[in-house]
């Protein structure tokens, strides 16, 4: 029987709700601010009347959250509030963009229409998400704010996604940390990243999750305690030397505590950052830089600096605008501990971003334009210019999302920013294209370089150029910004089209000596014979001299037309895969019958019977990857139309590989032991083992064949029982 719905309870939580934003948003609106807001939330209210979320609570209820989002956690405005409250207007219900530019006006109309999502049929191969994003991403180069509202929303989805089935909440929390929580992080917004990713990981491995979660819980008292002694003699000195200010410890989150312990090869207890002490002084624009160090003066004054960890953020802001001071130091019971530095201003950009920027604008705090302003403005740029295929632009856009800077001076000393890695045609490229286009190499430093130099923070760079230089496809491995990558690409491009104009007049010449009429049909002999896939790339290899124009004679004319279109035949892989999948479409089960259809066991994550897994559809088949496969991120959030539900059956007595890493005390007999576990009492064969010993401490690796999960576990559980043995895990080889 369905819930009875009390429908009076529902209407007073959506007015609960409602006046909750008005509340929230108040001290930022302007005379008329709250009707427009009113307008909007009626005219929502309406067009989402009959619609309910999968939860089964009323639809209206999603815009008013993402609406909170947006005033409360990155602090927009009225037009933002408007906007959000009427995000899915457009997409869900008749209403047209039109209609809200009459009501709202134009800027809110553009910014839902970039939130409205693209229609239309995709090729196959193509990704709906990229495209979808792209046509997002375009709107930034008008409204930043899209993009924000996109954020808003995302995080709405991502904290209700319990009642979401399991494969859409794979798939949206892999497009999260894909492309999400990289843009939260780039556009300032750390609170928001953070929460992102957590959510991520609460998906898509849950049980790592809530262990971590339970044992930053469990040790929270212990910690508060430590907090409270290490801070108290820089609390009393603060006071003495008159600061006004705030000290809080700020957690580290789920996700970078399981990122450093992947990294770092360490267990939870060997984490010794679980926390920042955070510094927050309230004080003039003018007089942050020097109170920042006062304050750094002060801590280091009772514990001792580590000299390789202090980060100054403060004389040179980070690309996304982050400005603060960090050192590392010494605690008394000898423990590393972070102390963040920063203004009451530098920690609303910290935590509210590209918004705060805004609002710090007028003071003339900022410096002329901010680093977080370059950025977006070298989007801009790079989304005007941009003409590759959607996913090749998301790969573009990612490695701009989450890169370290490298601060490089021009020979007059003006400060360039560029990524981590870039080469000193990057440099070129950025002061200029027609510099760029025609760089032949650099003077760094006042020594000689060639273009492909990696630059290093602090290089001082001369570009040397020449009007005989031309770009050549090689430089595209050379250089790392997507100003350098499109204009290079802009030109290869164009010179490509005229070298296929002068193909095309030779093959008229050619055609015109042997007699043989310029027909299409003719023409597609040509490309037949020689094996090329399109008129431009013929025109152009034969410019070039990759085809032999000689090879153009009558006689291939002659020949029976037959061969005209032995181009590629069109793919019947779709077809194939629906015919395959049979009865219940929306799942694969891997087990018995598979081997009606090609398939496959993805080598990157090894699964077996047991584990979560998914098919991904390739020209060659299916191929059956784990969920948390390090792959299955990239898989799902760009090509979520190729990837198909799967489950196993129950399996017959079938031996699947899976890795099993040992760390420990090395002792006598110990490899014996563990063989022993491994063959003799629970019937594994092993395929390969190797052991690494060194100062009594080994590490090993064993490759064994199992039925699966449940007897990969009762293995990893038996061998955690050996004398000596300290840490057993699965991995994936």
């Amino acid at each position: 029987m369905p819930p009875v719905i009390d429908l009076e309870a529902e209407r007073q939580e959506i007015l609960r709700q409602y006046r909750r934003l008005l509340r929230t948003a108040k001290p930022y609106l302007h005379e008329g601010d709250t009707k427009l807001i009113k307008k909007a939330f009626n005219q929502s209210l309406e067009a989402h009347k009959e619609m309910r979320r999968k939860s089964g609570e009323p639809y209206i209820l999603h815009p008013l959250a993402v609406a909170q989002i947006a005033v409360e956690e990155i602090g927009l405005g009225t037009t933002s509030i408007v906007a959000a409250l009427l995000h899915d207007v457009v997409e869900d219900t008749p209403t047209e963009i039109s209609d809200i530019e009459r009501d709202f006006g134009p800027k809110t109309a553009r910014i839902i229409d970039g939130l409205t999502k693209i229609s239309g049929v995709f090729e196959y191969g193509s990704s709906e998400q990229a495209e979808n994003f792209r046509k997002m991403l375009l709107t930034l180069s008008e409204d930043v704010r899209v993009i924000l509202i996109k954020l808003a929303d995302r995080l709405h989805n991502m904290r209700t996604l319990d009642s979401m089935p399991r494969h859409k909440q794979l798939k949206i929390a892999s497009e999260t940390i894909y492309l999400y929580a990289p843009l939260a992080h780039r556009l300032g917004l750390y609170a928001i990243k953070t929460e992102l990713e957590d959510l991520h990981l609460k998906y898509t491995d849950t049980e790592i999750y809530a262990e971590l979660k339970g044992k930053v819980k469990q040790s929270q008292s212990a910690r508060n305690r430590f907090i409270k002694e290490f801070v108290h003699p820089i609390d009393e000195e603060l006071k003495a030397q008159g600061f006004t200010y705030e000290i809080k410890g700020r957690p580290k989150s789920i996700y970078s505590i399981l990122k450093k312990m992947r990294k770092q090869n360490i267990t939870f207890e060997e984490v010794y950052d679980l926390f920042a002490i955070r510094v927050i002084l309230d004080v003039p624009p003018e007089q942050e830089k020097a109170a920042c160090w006062q304050v750094y003066s002060i801590v280091t004054d009772f514990y001792q600096p580590n000299p390789d960890r202090l980060r100054d953020w403060v004389s040179t802001p980070k690309a996304n605008g982050y400005e603060s001071l960090h050192t590392t130091v010494m605690s008394h019971p000898g423990q590393w501990v972070e102390v963040q530095i920063r203004s009451r201003r530098m920690d609303d950009i910290a935590e509210k971003g590209y918004a705060a920027h805004w609002k710090y604008k007028d003071t003339g705090s900022l410096q002329p334009e901010s680093t977080l302003e370059a950025w977006v403005n070298r989007v801009r740029e790079m989304l005007e210019t941009n003409n590759s295929s959607a996913l090749e632009f998301m790969d573009e856009f990612r490695q701009n999302l989450f890169v370290k800077e490298v601060y490089t001076f021009t020979p007059k000393g003006k400060l360039i920013i560029l990524p981590d890695k870039a080469t000193a045609l990057d440099f070129a490229f950025d002061i200029h294209t027609h510099i760029g286009l025609h760089c032949l190499g650099a003077k760094v430093n006042q020594k000689l370089e060639p273009f492909s130099y990696q630059l290093r923070n602090g290089d001082q760079v001369e570009i040397l150029t020449s009007h005989k230089q031309r770009p050549t496809p090689e430089w595209l491995t050379y250089v790392i910004t997507s100003k350098a990558k499109t204009r290079i690409k802009d030109f290869l491009r164009e010179d490509k089209r005229a070298k296929a104009d002068d193909g095309k007049f030779i093959l008229e010449k050619r055609l015109e000596l042997i007699g043989v009429e310029n027909t299409p049909e003719n023409f597609q002999r040509l490309l037949a014979y020689f094996n090329v896939p399109t008129p431009p790339e013929f025109y152009y290899r034969l410019a070039v001299g990759q085809l032999d124009g000689r090879e153009i004679r009558d006689t291939l004319f002659k020949s029976a037309a037959s061969r005209a279109n032995s181009v590629l035949e069109p793919k019947k892989f779709d077809h194939e895969v629906q015919k395959i999948r049979g009865v219940r479409p929306d799942m694969l089960v891997v087990g018995e019958r598979t081997d009606k259809f090609n398939h496959s066991l993805a080598r990157c994550c090894n699964p077996i019977p047991g584990d979560d897994v998914f098919g991904f559809e390739t020209e060659s088949g299916l191929i059956i990857h784990r969920t948390s496969c390090h792959r299955a991120v990239d898989l799902m959030s760009n090509y979520g139309n190729r990837i198909v539900r799967a489950k196993w059956t129950d399996q017959l007595e079938l031996a699947f590989l899976a890795g099993i890493r040992l760390k420990g005390s090395d002792r006598v007999g110990i490899v014996n032991d563990v063989t022993r576990i491994i063959s003799t009492s629970l019937k594994v064969n092993m395929r390969s083992i190797t052991v690494d010993s060194n100062d009594g401490f080994f590490e090993g690796q064993i490759m064994v064949f199992v039925n699966d999960t449940d007897h990969l576990n009762t293995l990893i559980q038996r061998l955690s029982k050996v004398n000596g043995v300290l840490q057993v895990e699965r991995f994936e080889s």
